[in-house]
């Protein structure tokens, strides 16, 4: 038997639709669609469309084959839930873009405070469905994780995040909240620590909030959920941010992302950041890496454009990192990486008079008054003004131990200057102050003159001191799955097929025949797939098309219509039989019926 091509089976959740009399549950819809999301992430063969990506058609009017062209994926599950009281309506269909069909739908009527249970079957039910139709995918017993035993708890949660992901001060505010109700209620819910951190760290960053009272608490909501689970993905992410910007520590920084990847492979946002950490000390093999599998899983996130768009610049690309720059700012002007890299690529193109004027039209509550400063200082130090009182004025700046980005500007200006002392002094600032921004600066490509003094890799070795990778440990395939015993299990599998007959069921599923076969689903998917080349809906199929072909050529049966001997074959619906047996035999069922009389 020849192994069938591994097929790249790929999927987008589109966010489920809230069909309740009420707007209020329409952050219950977006938490059970991000808990199928998640779900189907631990599916190792299984590409998912990540949350912010999928939620971008929201609010949008797509095709689903415009949805599925700019997402990259062959399947979109679509749904809806209705809520009343304590009841829920769940319904769920798949659809398969490239036949352009629906090739699964189904409705739950459950009650809500079996929410989590009612998750899980349903992600279970769909990934089964998914893996009969697209090919082999290993699912576990479990795919939904239960966060906390109160349901209430949870009910916060969800709100917490759907404010959340409004990103505005007002909704942030009703997020953290939210969060607090939920631990209130549930101390131990780490999720709702989490947000409470990320929400904390928001109007930190954003200036929303006094900055030094909103970082400490979301250290300390930090340390919380590392006393629960010191190998969450998520917390990872925010303590490996935490490192980076507020410790200036490279080294931990990188250690904390990659123990995120390994908690979570398909963590876009981990992936996003390791290509950052991996840009800057100049490894852009695994950046590249790193920034294309977060591209494939999350192609429309503005993060995730905005780091491929550093990654080009810093390898010299420029006319790739500019067009993504130009539509991230096309769609918010406001995009302060964004712009801080567009006028980096004017500068290193020396088209000095765009540069500047790039900087003049952004408003100022966009820059820090101190990026302002150090990229007109840049710009005119560059023009030939080495005297300027804007250096001066940066200098005075820099003085000031908090003053990260003066330091990093200061650094970039005295290295084009030749004044490498000086640039190689600010450097200290990395490790006497915790200036962050030095870590972006160092090895930023307008840094270039001073690169060539052979102080410059003694500090890039302090800077970015090299991290052993942390490798996810693959699962190795089962010794159940040698050839020998492949063989053996097939014999077995398809005596019972002859012997049974049990395609005769339009309603048997992959499951169901593992359990009549005494044969482990993921075990009989796999040697479906892989063994015979077949998934599951192919191999059912051609049985009914055989015994299709027997019952149209006996006379007795000669009063039945052609779609009556199919339903006596197992099919269910007209369009699969005429398409199964098309693809099988080549001719219509008409066309066969008349060759063979």
């Amino acid at each position: 038997m020849e192994k069938q091509t591994e097929k790249s089976i790929s999927i987008a959740v589109l966010p489920f639709k809230n069909i309740s009399n009420s707007e209020e549950n329409n952050f219950f819809c977006d938490g059970i669609t991000e808990e199928i999301i998640n779900a189907f992430s631990r599916i190792e063969q299984l590409k998912v469309t990540s949350r912010t990506s999928s939620f971008y058609f929201k609010d949008h009017s797509y095709s689903l084959q415009e949805i599925s062209e700019k997402l990259g994926v062959n399947v979109i599950l679509e749904g809806s839930v209705r809520v009343s009281g304590n009841s829920l309506r769940i319904r769920a269909q798949l659809i398969d873009v490239i036949e352009d069909t629906t090739f699964w739908t189904e409705t739950w009527d459950r009650k809500k405070e079996n929410l989590f249970e009612i998750q899980d079957e349903i992600s279970l039910i769909i990934a089964d469905k998914l893996r009969e139709h697209e090919g082999h995918l290993t699912i576990s017993d479990q795919l939904v994780n239960f966060p906390t035993q109160n349901i209430t708890a949870y009910e916060h949660l969800l709100k917490g995040r759907y404010h959340f992901y409004k990103w505005n001060p007002e909704d942030v505010n009703i997020a953290i909240n939210e969060f607090e109700k939920a631990l209130a209620l549930d101390p131990n819910l780490i999720d709702a620590l989490l947000g409470s951190a990320d929400s904390y760290s928001f109007m930190a960053v954003a200036g929303f909030a006094p900055r030094e009272e909103s970082w400490m608490k979301a250290v300390e909501a930090m340390q919380l959920a590392k006393v629960l689970d010191p190998n969450h993905a998520g917390l990872n992410l925010m303590l490996s941010h935490h490192a980076f910007f507020t410790e200036a520590n490279f080294s931990s920084a990188m250690k904390f992302i990659q123990k995120a990847v390994v908690a979570r492979p398909t963590y876009a946002e981990a992936h996003q950041f390791l290509s950052f950490f991996n840009t800057l000390k100049g490894d852009f093999n695994k950046a590249k890496e790193h920034i294309l599998y977060a591209k494939s899983v999350d192609p429309l996130n503005p993060e995730t454009r905005f780091f491929q768009a550093n990654y080009l610049y810093r390898t010299n690309e420029l006319d790739e990192a500019i067009k993504i720059l130009n539509a991230l700012l096309e769609e918010n002007e406001k995009n302060l990486p964004a712009l801080i890299v567009s006028t980096y690529i004017h500068i290193k193109e020396n088209r000095l008079k765009e540069a500047k004027a790039l900087i003049k039209k952004t408003p100022n509550e966009v820059f820090t008054p101190d990026e302002k400063l150090g990229l007109n200082t840049l710009v005119d130090v560059l023009t030939g003004n080495q005297d300027t009182e804007l250096l001066k004025e940066l200098e005075e700046h820099a003085n000031d131990p908090l003053a990260h980005h003066a330091h990093s500007y200061l650094f970039i200006i005295y290295a084009n200057l030749g004044r490498f002392d000086e640039a190689f002094a600010v450097l200290e600032k990395i490790f006497k102050d915790k200036s962050s921004i030095l870590l972006l600066g160092f090895s930023d490509p307008l840094s270039e003159p001073i690169k060539s003094d052979p102080r410059y890799a003694e500090y890039h070795k302090r800077i970015y001191p090299e991290v052993s990778d942390l490798h996810k440990v693959k699962r190795t395939q089962s010794k159940s799955f040698d050839n020998a015993n492949a063989k053996a299990q097939v014999e077995r599998l398809q005596g019972f097929i002859e012997s049974e007959s049990p395609f005769l069921n339009p309603s048997l599923s992959l499951r169901s025949l593992a359990e009549q076969t005494d044969i482990h689903p993921n075990q009989l998917s796999w040697l479906l797939n892989e063994y015979l080349g077949k998934n599951f809906n192919e191999f059912i199929n051609q049985k009914r098309v055989e015994h299709f072909k027997k019952l149209v050529v006996d006379p007795s049966n000669s009063h039945i219509s052609l779609i009556g001997l199919a339903y006596e074959s197992g099919f269910n619906s007209k369009t699969v039989f005429n398409t199964a047996f098309k693809k099988v035999t080549g001719m219509t069922p008409k066309e066969y019926q008349k060759s063979q009389s």
